[in-house]
């Protein structure tokens, strides 16, 4: 075959319209050969020759989109000595745009003879291995244009490719469970009801499914598995794996887009599917393993492991961090993607051993010009030693913040001593984030995420049940933080079932009403359950799935209706962390910006936060200043709100407070339902709270144009799994 010298950058294959250029690193290898193959399976080997600054490389005119490939790679097997060279082995480029295929755990994948780690095996593994696939880096993006939406207006929307789809009734069979169901106009109509403003879709990298899941019948259904950095994942493909997914991908992007929805990716740029010394050889092993992987000094045959995984990507690797950074500028530039939320962010911090905030990786990130301008959202933790870093990322950085979810869990569940912290959490974690100079976006809010109880779950166990996964239930966290209401699962009481659907909306009111970024777990706001499973990890099932046939609509407008009401109030989403604490103030001398107040509205004292006991508390917001946007994009300056919490079992009368705050006030929110929008209540009068309730009042400006208004918050009376939407009347003037 004619092969000419082809260029070194860029790496990997890349179609120009003619032919195909192709480019490998590897630093430590005697020979590189090019593997291609038709659609028999025959191989056509060709040698790169040229090499520059370790790179192999070569062109091949006649290479066109849809062209299978891979690589063999020679040098020494010696994995005494961290060196994994074995030409047996196929070898899937780290840069491919696609793969083809799924490996089927044969024997020939691994370099050794199982049973004994020290031999050699040379079997041929091509016929089990996947093969990159030469794409056609052309598309009809059609004018796309980001959203660009700022943190401070975003509500994000974790969402599973196939988990959001999989069973939805208005998708055609044959493309549910696929990139192109999430662009079906069903879904996305969904999403615009809804009003998120981001879908963050959990890993759609290259994964590979693990073979001790499948050897029990489950797969690697959440994805954080990746073999391939820059190739959508080749299952989620409706039309085809042989550049397909990628044309798919894109489509999916622009149909977002063309929703005003921006698209967040889950990456797990951590570790690889290659697992430890034991695992198979699949790309990097073999391609050159101490530059792509963490080796233990004095050991090198072993892996560093900061990830719970068997390995952890070499952080301190000019290549391997060249790696990380053409691949998100790859997913930002060609797949039009809005940002990234990185799995245990932590391992790519340890640069040497330790977390450090100025590692190599982040000060990449800062000043790349392309990857420093999207959204950069951390899980900020692994599982090596200090590995909890929540509070500590760069200022460009925001944060899934695990204290918000745990907070917020404890004082709806009624724990103690839980009124400082909530204070806190609710008002954008200052305490967390202020001190480097960041704002209360940097605190990604969540009660509910993929990886624990779905909020329908979490008021209905208070133990975690995943039987199912083939562990004994012994996977999964068992600080589950959740209450049953007396009885574990399902139950035909209706006074349970009744407070179990209250609960729902006190964590989704919180969360949506919070200072911070929210994010809602997909399927949450139609009462989604798993059953108790905490850790669906391998349930490529219905224990994952979203069943819309019984979805909950009355929590879905509920939940629209919190989303309108943060969108329609910049005092929900402040771009700057509140400065008035509890405090004395003179007469006359204006309202703080935000006043803690006990039931009978006197202002909260130091001792009143330190009594441990207190599970009630009202919050004062002060609009006056706060400018913004309504949902037709017009100017509006807010007004103030007042939120009472009662977390106890008992109800509470609260007084509102003096005219000073309001003379008149409206009930927007109340997670009864049964008071909102009811009349208007004035300065100094009594309102009952509920326990396990909350209500958010809105000083109450009467004009003409509001007797008009929607006000359909108070959505969603029944208990799950169907509740219709309840009609809110006019508020009559005072």
């Amino acid at each position: 075959m004619n092969s000419w010298p082809g260029t070194p950058y860029p790496l990997g294959a890349t179609f120009d319209g003619n032919g195909t250029n192709f480019a490998l690193y590897s630093e430590a290898a005697d020979k590189v050969e090019l593997s291609l193959f038709d659609d028999d399976q025959n191989e056509t080997r060709i040698e790169l020759i040229e090499v520059d600054a370790y790179v192999w490389h070569a062109y091949l005119p006649t290479i066109q989109p849809g062209q299978r490939y891979g690589y063999r790679v020679y040098g020494e097997y010696d994995p005494k000595s961290g060196k994994r060279f074995n030409p047996s082995k196929l070898l899937l480029d780290p840069y491919a745009k696609a793969t083809c295929g799924q490996i089927d755990w044969d024997q020939s994948l691994f370099a050794y003879n199982f049973g004994d780690p020290d031999s050699e095996n040379n079997d041929d593994s091509a016929k089990h291995m996947m093969h990159g696939v030469v794409i056609n880096p052309f598309f009809d993006w059609a004018g796309d244009r980001a959203p660009n939406i700022p943190y401070a207006e975003s509500v994000i929307y974790e969402a599973h490719v196939k988990g959001l789809t999989e069973l939805h009734p208005g998708i055609p069979e044959n493309l549910r469970g696929t990139y192109g169901a999430l662009a079906h106009p069903v879904v996305l109509d969904h999403l615009k009801k809804l009003g998120v403003t981001a879908i963050e879709l959990m890993p759609v990298h290259q994964f590979v499914n693990d073979s001790t899941l499948q050897q029990k019948g489950l797969t690697n259904y959440w994805g954080y598995n990746t073999i391939g950095f820059f190739a959508p994942h080749n299952e989620y493909s409706s039309t085809g794996d042989l550049g397909q997914q990628v044309q798919e991908f894109k489509g999916l992007v622009r149909a977002m887009h063309d929703a005003g929805i921006e698209v967040i990716l889950d990456v797990v740029y951590n570790h690889t599917a290659e697992g430890n010394q034991l695992g198979p050889t699949l790309s990097f092993k073999g391609i050159d393993n101490a530059a792509y992987y963490r080796l233990v000094d004095a050991t090198p045959e072993f892996y560093m492991d900061y990830t719970g995984t068997g390995n952890s990507l070499n952080v301190s690797n000019p290549h391997s961090l060249q790696m990380i950074m053409d691949s998100l500028r790859y997913w930002v530039t060609e797949m039009h993607v809005d940002g990234f939320r990185f799995d245990l962010a932590a391992a790519l911090a340890r640069e040497f051993y330790d977390v450090d905030k100025l590692a190599a990786f982040f000060e990449l990130v800062q000043q790349d010009p392309i990857v420093s301008q999207v959204k950069l959202i951390a899980e900020p933790w692994d599982v090596g030693p200090g590995g909890y870093q929540v509070g500590n990322f760069p200022p460009l950085w925001t944060e899934w913040n695990g204290q918000y979810r745990d907070t917020v869990r404890d004082f709806w569940r009624g724990e103690p001593s839980t009124l400082g912290e909530f204070a806190s959490r609710l008002t954008g974690s200052a305490d967390l984030y202020e001190h480097d100079g960041r704002r209360p976006v940097a605190s990604i809010n969540f009660v509910t995420a993929h990886d624990g109880f779905t909020l329908r779950d979490l008021v209905s166990y208070d133990s975690k049940h995943n039987e199912a996964n083939g562990e004994n239930n012994n996977d999964g966290t068992n600080d589950n933080r959740s209450y049953n209401f007396g009885v574990e699962g399902p139950t035909d009481d209706a006074a349970i079932n009744a407070l179990r659907s209250r609960q729902q909306r006190n964590f989704l009111s919180t969360l949506l009403l919070s200072q911070g970024v929210p994010m809602v777990l997909h399927g949450d706001e139609l009462g989604r359950t798993q059953n108790g499973n905490n850790n669906t990890y391998a349930q490529d099932s219905a224990i994952s799935w979203v069943h819309w046939d019984t979805a909950d609509q009355g929590l879905f407008d509920f939940t629209a209706a919190l989303v309108r009401l943060r969108k329609e109030h910049p005092t929900f989403r402040r771009s700057r962390f509140f400065d008035g604490r509890p405090v004395v103030r003179g007469e006359g001398e204006p309202l703080p910006d935000i006043v803690w107040l006990q039931p009978d509205a006197a202002v909260m004292s130091p001792t009143d936060w330190d009594s441990g006991f207190g599970r009630a508390i009202a919050v004062f917001l002060n609009g006056n200043g706060i400018h913004g946007r309504g949902t037709r994009g017009e100017a509006i300056t807010d007004r103030n709100f007042l939120i009472l919490f009662n977390a106890g079992d008992d109800p509470v009368t609260f007084m509102i407070p003096p005219d000073e705050y309001a003379a008149f006030w409206e009930i927007v929110v109340d997670t009864v339902g049964e008071q909102a929008d009811s009349h208007a209540r004035a300065a100094g009068s009594a309102i009952p709270v509920e326990g396990k309730s909350m209500l958010v009042l809105r000083a109450h400006t009467p004009t003409e144009a509001e007797a008009e208004a929607d006000h359909s918050v108070a959505a969603s009376l029944a208990p799950p799994p169907s509740s219709p939407s309840v009609a809110s009347p006019p508020i009559p003037k005072p």
